[in-house]
């Protein structure tokens, strides 16, 4: 008999000797890359983690787990034993940071703690061990600063106004001009700032100070700006966040002392180079707030060539190790190195298709791989249009480019109210002296953000790249005043609230007024106007083109496009299209055939009906034709008409108006009448779910009739003229079989005659769209008289939810995105659980009955990146989208195809 063992405890905390880089699920990212960097003999400030299990234990019940405390102690008095001194000790203290570290990056959006162990005894100690009275003050005043702001709630711009007085009477402009007994006084003002506000004494004892702030990291994974940014990245919200408790190093202990922030190549361009911010005499909060301008990371040689050239090794060790773009964080402490975090730095969309490319060339990674390190979403920031550079301009600033694109908005110089003017429809730009975790509401509303201050590794920097936003930072020359709600530009100009600025985060220029763009050269290269290889290309057009390669080798998924006439078809067909998922027929029926449509639909007799489609007949027949011509060799799949009938007649409003004037004037009217009565009879309450679609065609006699004769001659003719059209019909809004195979007798009828008639053999596939949740439950039955189907996803979406897109997105869809209902719109992003689990179903149903069912999706959702990962999955043959959207299509099927599980790049 086996021995019946207790079960192992949960293990809550974990030494930096402890973790490696591929236990971010526990870790969190900062964690597991701290102790991957101590595994590769790399200097880190010993520490240790409290694991995001802890964190998810906490949030559920409101309580710390019961073991926590101890194991927090055990490893604190390892730490302690390690490094010869304790916490808060008077003589010579040991300080360590409290840090948050969720999965997955997000900047600035929790909180941290520095110089945790300083109190009113053990500063002396500090003071005296370092030698340097001044450094040990400023980092207490910076813990009160910290814990009061972040641990007690208290509001910061009370520290920060103290902090500008203090400055003011010295007449001094930076803090490290205060000097030791300026920065003493400071200490006794925020600690009665404390006092006031948050009711309690700042906490003296060490031990509780370490314990409030790992309380104070966990409940901020909970905090407003942290979900927001979540919802923003589409984060899943029950990961929890680690917290790292490292000892301090200090960056602010005189002119050999700094911090800095160094990426292994430029986040924003993916250029090979040194990169990178470093401050003297600070400590790293500095640098990514923005309070004080960096100098640039090269400056470090001069300064500090030791340090300067260790780091360089360093930061070549972990770029090969990681085969990734590497974002670290250092201090250097008296000359002294150390490593304080590193991860897989945010990048550009550029950066992101350049670094894939040189990493694939320096043999780091494959082609494989290379397509994890791209996306779609980031491949259409590349296609968005650029400021010409022919336009007369005003530049007035120039920055520091920090994220690329063209932003032209209203200026606006607070969150709120950025966020207040683009729910009217403005565009805005978000200027600030620099931005904080509080501006993110923001600075997703705006079109770009323009700072003052900072620099690459700042937070409006970092925020703008990871959101794809246009940025830049650092434009010293401008005289931000959000008080006054207005930036004084060089030569005096003022720019008030609401003035026009345009900023280009690819140069880091900023104009007055609006500077007109032009198109991109990755849309150039899909047009065909910009060729890969030649002199004149752009090196970006090359890193894209070979990506768009690798991906075209990969896929499975074929990508075809929603297109109308000829002009479309023939735009996507160079961006790649592989043939028309959907052409909607009653687009075709507009402008000057609108008075042939409303004859048809006031036809009191069937002459009348006939002689309407007679006339129509031929109209459609020639759309076809130029389609297929435009397409050739290529399917086509050609909706039959779907929307309801009062779609083509006028306003029901604006004709009772026409009519009740021309009856005052006693005008003629008996058309305009005809037409208010048909608009009366054809009157719905809820007429997408009337009289349209397959019903149509079942109502109004020789309607779908029509179309397919006019689509069986143009291929006729197309083929008769050696082309090789590839037609296929499909009947929409099909909810039972008997609707389909109705339509499809008298489709067949048509086609056999045409045949006859023009003794062409013409191969013509019917089948139909799944766009109602009856039709995707009764998929195996529809299959037998479909031979292929194609997902409506919009119409299956709003079925399935009860939802009126044109209603709910502009009246309840806003609360649902804050509440945190949907991550994401499901008009978006298909919903995988609810509409998506349908098409599963619908496609294995179809499948039994008709093995080689052909299936598709012509929804908006065939062009959204995470739904077209869904339908590779799902076994779809194709998606269709937009033709601007087909690059994008065709990169995700790509990475679909090639996804290896558990890939965290992002």
């Amino acid at each position: 008999m086996s021995e019946n063992k207790e079960p192992q405890a949960a293990k809550f905390v974990y030494d930096f000797t402890e973790g490696n880089k591929d236990l971010k699920d526990l870790l969190g990212g900062k964690g597991a890359n701290l102790a991957e960097m101590t595994n590769l003999g790399l200097p880190v400030p010993p520490g240790f983690t409290i694991t995001t299990e802890a964190c998810k234990v906490y949030l559920e019940s409101g309580e710390e787990p019961a073991d926590l405390r101890d194991e927090v102690s055990a490893h604190l008095e390892a730490l302690e034993a390690k490094m010869g001194k304790k916490l808060g000790q008077t003589d010579d203290p040991l300080l360590v940071s409290v840090r948050s570290g969720a999965k997955f990056s997000m900047p600035g959006m929790m909180d941290t703690v520095l110089n945790i162990g300083l109190s009113d005894k053990s500063v002396q100690g500090l003071a005296a061990q370092a030698g340097d009275e001044r450094f040990a003050w400023d980092s207490y005043r910076r813990l009160v600063q910290m814990f009061g702001k972040t641990v007690l709630g208290v509001d910061g711009d009370l520290f920060e106004e103290a902090l500008d007085k203090a400055k003011a009477a010295k007449k001094v402009t930076v803090d490290t001009d205060l000097e030791a007994a300026d920065l003493k006084k400071l200490v006794t003002t925020f600690k009665k700032i404390v006092k006031k506000e948050a009711g309690r004494d700042f906490p003296q004892d060490p031990r509780e100070q370490m314990d409030l702030a790992i309380k104070a990291v966990f409940d901020s994974w909970n905090g407003d700006r942290a979900k927001l940014y979540r919802r923003q990245e589409r984060i899943p919200h029950d990961l929890g966040t680690a917290v790292n408790v490292c000892s301090m190093v200090f960056g602010n202990l005189g002119p050999d002392s700094g911090t800095g922030v160094a990426f292994t190549r430029d986040p924003a361009s993916g250029h090979q180079g040194v990169y990178g911010d470093y401050l003297q005499n600070a400590q790293g909060e500095d640098v990514v707030a923005g309070i004080r301008n960096t100098v640039p990371l090269a400056e470090l040689e001069r300064i500090d060539k030791t340090s300067y050239d260790q780091l360089m090794r360093i930061m070549e060790t972990l770029e090969n190790h990681y085969k990734d773009l590497c974002d670290i964080e250092f201090t250097i402490e008296r000359g002294r190195l150390w490593m304080l975090q590193t991860r897989v730095g945010k990048r550009t969309a550029g950066a992101a298709f350049r670094i894939a490319t040189q990493l694939v060339d320096q043999g780091l990674i494959d082609e494989t791989e290379a397509l994890q390190r791209v996306t779609g979403a980031q491949l259409a920031q590349l296609m968005f249009p650029r400021f010409d550079e022919q336009a007369k301009v005003e530049q007035v600033a120039r920055g520091i480019a920090a994220s690329p694109g063209a932003a032209v908005g209203k200026a606006v110089f607070d969150s709120y109210t950025a966020v207040k003017w683009s729910r009217s429809g403005e565009k805005v730009i978000l200027v600030r002296r620099e931005t904080n975790p509080d501006d993110l509401d923001g600075m997703i509303a705006a079109e770009g953000i323009l700072t003052s201050r900072g620099g690459k590794t700042s937070h409006a920097a970092v925020v703008a790249r990871g959101m794809g936003k246009t940025c830049v930072c650092g434009a010293e020359e401008l005289e931000v005043d959000t008080k006054r709600r207005r930036m004084t530009v060089p030569g005096g100009h003022v720019v008030e609230e609401g003035d026009l600025i345009s900023i280009d985060g690819s140069s880091g220029k900023v104009y007055l007024g609006e500077v007109p763009v032009v198109p991109s050269p990755v849309v150039e290269y899909f047009e065909g106007r910009m060729h890969p290889g030649a002199d004149d290309a752009d090196e970006l057009v090359e890193a894209v083109h070979r990506m768009m390669a690798f991906a075209d080798r990969k896929r499975r998924l074929r990508v075809r496009a929603n297109a109308d006439n000829a002009e479309d078809a023939l735009r996507a067909r160079r961006f790649g299209a592989q043939g028309i998922g959907l052409c909607r027929t009653e687009h075709m029926f507009l402008g000057d055939r609108r008075e042939l449509v409303e004859r048809l639909i006031l036809a009191d007799t069937q002459e009348e009906r006939e002689e309407s489609l007679k006339a129509l007949l031929p109209l459609q027949k020639q759309d076809f034709v130029e389609l297929f011509e435009a397409m050739d060799g290529l399917p086509v799949t050609i909706r039959l008409l779907d929307p309801p009938l009062h779609e083509f007649l006028p306003d029901i409003t604006e004709l009772s108006v026409r009519v009740a004037l021309a009856e005052s004037r006693q005008e003629p009217h008996e058309n305009e009448l005809r037409l208010l009565q048909a608009v009366h009879r054809l009157h719905e309450q809820n007429p997408m779910l009337g009289l349209r679609g397959v019903r149509l065609g079942l109502v109004i006699p020789g309607l779908f009739t029509m179309q397919v004769r006019a689509i069986a001659e143009a291929a006729a003719e197309r083929r008769t003229a050696k082309g090789d059209p590839r037609a296929e019909i499909m009947i929409p809004l099909v909810g039972t079989v008997q609707e389909l195979e109705i339509v499809r007798e008298e489709a067949d009828r048509v086609i056999a005659e045409v045949e006859a008639a023009t003794g062409t053999q013409l191969k013509l596939a019917i089948g139909t769209m799944i766009e109602l949740p009856r039709a995707a439950l009764t998929a195996g039955q529809i299959a037998e008289a479909a031979e292929f189907f194609s997902f409506g996803t919009n119409d299956l979406t709003q079925t399935v939810w009860g939802f009126s897109r044109d209603d709910v997105e502009a009246s309840f869809f806003t609360a649902y995105l804050e509440k945190g209902i949907f991550g994401v719109s499901p008009f978006e992003t298909i919903d995988k659980d609810g509409v998506g689990s349908l098409v599963k179903a619908a496609a294995e149903a179809g499948r039994r009955t008709r093995p080689d069912l052909k299936l598709g999706v012509c929804g908006e959702h065939g062009g959204d990146p995470e739904s077209v990962h869904f339908f590779h999955e799902a076994g779809l043959d194709y998606v269709s989208c937009s033709p601007f959207r087909i690059p994008v299509a065709r990169l995700e099927a790509g990475r679909a195809a090639t996804q290896s599980a558990g890939s965290d790049h992002r």
